[in-house]
């Protein structure tokens, strides 16, 4: 059974010391009252919920799973119980307008207390993490009376949300999506219609589940630009939120799933439901992009998790398990071997799990300033350029860092060795739990080809090109006067190498358009391992700075200095194979026939 303890000292070294928070809330409106004191107090105090209450159910909803019984489901034992008191202390609004219920504070708040929730058990995190999805759209292009109705309880926490995107045919094409949405009289639609893979898409722990639904009007344009987006409720409701009858939404099926037991992830059927649409008729897709974007940071937040809950859960096993001998000599004479924390091997796969971990944080955390903006920017130009810059990182932070946790979860398998393999450590649950994040909300092929097709090539490279204006500042900066200017210099090469390596893949593509298409991969886990070698070199100068003034934890600043080593030694150049896989052939991807892959 894994255990999880809230890593709140390295949570406050990435806002306070590394990323400036302070200064940032101080930008924005409403953001004073994050003061350094509320901070402390609402991460103490979901630290304390994940780790005392959602921890423990970690691996009862594993061995429990949801049970569907005539399309209502049961959550395993407990989970009831702790989303109650989610909802009793005011966790679900927690970033969201006072008008509607919440506490209005910054998104970057909300994104903290995602992270502890989900490390410490991610199955239960998703309810109400999907419905933060669902709040997002709502407030973004829902009107005023679907925010009072629906967005208010969705604050509350007494009803949930969920996103209902594609069907059993479509996979990510969506645009073959059938469900059909019938206007009414009233202004209503009736639609009918099945959805898979409904993460959340029925439970026991609020009273109403409101879907958000993207459907189809009658004569509307094939393909994706003829999709519209639907408010569609479990039970219907009135305008003050009184519940009335069932409406024609029922769970047809649970998935019986390699992971994540905990959460029900359904099939969805919609029989003359009632349903209201959210947004312009034909320009659902765009609105759901609200949605999925919300969804894919939270996904990325996955492999955070993935990568500290393996790591918490391995480093204590290394300490104490005994077997064989160092190979520098003797370091447990008493027992009938050293520690395995002695054993190379055993401490790259410690490091390389710590390494993702708080490098992720770092990443993740810099991108909900972004959020915060989006939300808050004094002018529509200013929420804008918050909402196109957290585009562009958006497929870098669910992709790479939904890899490297994975890697991070196998490797904690590994510390165990055949102990990680049988339930009894939890071990293979995080690893199981942790690879739909590589798939669900696009896979890494999809993020790869969304990074440098729609963010970087039909962009015209502006956004790309402040990515590695940012990388190069930094790096030209501390190369004169920083601590650590062995990192800067590598982070302007690495950076350069990109830089040209891109361009040749993009002067590829007008010769064959498979090109950008082969490389996609490799280029979006080259800026994956650049991106995060940003954040390890800032935080390698914060540490190097306190340790030369004295200040704080010594011990802190100098583990998190040999971390930033063993990552620009042994885990940036892997982005050198990435960037020789971009320069090679396309026909070493395109030139078998289908026909030939049958051949063996």
């Amino acid at each position: 059974m894994t255990t999880y303890k809230a890593p709140t000292r390295d949570i406050n070294f990435v806002l306070n010391e590394v990323l400036d928070y302070q200064t940032h809330y101080q930008s924005i409106p409403g953001g004073e009252e994050a003061t350094p004191d509320m901070i402390d107090a609402i991460t103490g105090e979901a630290a304390k919920f994940a780790e005392e209450v959602l921890s423990p159910l970690n691996k009862v909803g594993d061995e429990h799973g949801c049970v569907l019984n005539d399309g209502e489901v049961t959550t395993p034992p407990g989970f009831k119980e702790a989303y109650d008191l989610w909802v009793q202390g005011g966790w679900q609004g927690l970033s969201h307008p006072t008008e509607y219920g919440g506490q209005g504070l910054p998104m970057s708040l909300g994104l903290i207390k995602s992270e502890l929730v989900g490390t410490a058990n991610w199955s239960w995190g998703m309810y109400p993490g999907l419905s933060l999805g669902a709040m997002n759209t709502l407030y973004v292009h829902g009107t005023d009376e679907q925010k009072n109705l629906y967005l208010s309880k969705l604050c509350e926490g007494t009803w949930t949300g969920t996103m209902c995107l594609t069907e059993a045919h479509c996979g990510s094409d969506l645009g073959q999506m059938k469900t059909k949405a019938d206007p009414q009289a009233d202004g209503s639609y009736t639609l009918n219609g099945s959805k898979i893979f409904i993460s959340a898409g029925e439970h026991d722990l609020a009273e109403n589940i409101v879907h958000i639904v993207l459907a189809r009007t009658p004569g509307a344009p094939e393909g994706t630009k003829g999709i519209s987006l639907f408010i569609v409720p479990k039970f219907n409701c009135e305008a003050d939120g009184s519940i009335t009858e069932r409406n024609g939404v029922k769970c047809g099926s649970i998935e019986e799933k390699m992971g994540i037991h905990g959460n029900a992830t359904c099939v969805i059927n919609f029989d003359d439901a009632r349903g209201f649409m959210l947004g312009k008729e034909n320009e659902g897709l765009a609105a759901m992009f609200t949605f999925m974007n919300t969804a894919r940071i939270g996904t990325a937040i996955q492999g955070l998790a993935a990568s500290e809950l393996a790591y918490q859960n391995a480093w204590p096993y290394a300490m104490e398990r005994h077997s064989m001998r160092a190979l520098s000599g003797t370091k447990n004479p008493d027992k009938a071997g050293d520690a395995i924390i002695h054993h190379a091997d055993v401490r790259r796969m410690l490091l390389t799990a710590r390494a993702f971990a708080e490098g992720g944080r770092a990443m993740i955390y810099d991108a909900a300033k972004y959020s915060d903006h989006m939300v808050h920017g004094k002018t529509e130009e200013e929420r804008d350029a918050a909402e196109n810059e957290l585009g562009f990182l958006t497929p870098i932070l669910k992709a790479f860092l939904t890899e490297t946790g994975l890697e991070s979860a196998s490797n904690a398998m590994q510390v165990y060795g055949g102990h990680g393999f049988i339930k009894e450590h939890g071990m293979e649950q995080i690893y199981r739990d942790a690879r739909i994040a590589t798939m669900y909300e696009g896979t890494t092929g999809i993020q790869a080809m969304d990074l440098i097709g729609r963010k970087v090539v039909l962009d015209g490279f502006k956004l790309y090109a402040g990515f590695s204006k940012k990388l190069y500042s930094f790096g030209f900066k501390n190369l004169i006067s920083g601590k650590r200017r062995c990192y800067s210099a590598k982070l302007i090469g690495y950076t350069a190498k990109l830089n040209w390596k891109t361009l040749k893949m993009v002067a590829r593509a007008s010769r064959n358009r498979d090109a950008v298409a082969a490389a996609s991969y490799d280029f979006l886990m080259y800026a994956g391992y650049l991106s995060m070698a940003y954040y390890w070199a800032m935080m390698a100068e914060v540490a190097a700075d306190k340790l030369d003034k004295g200040e704080g934890d010594s011990a802190f600043y100098r583990a998190k200095l040999e971390t930033a080593e063993f990552y620009f030694a042994r885990l940036l150049p892997r982005a050198k194979a990435h960037g020789a896989a971009m320069d090679s052939s396309t026909g070493s991807v395109m030139d078998m026939s289908p026909e030939h892959f049958a051949v063996r």
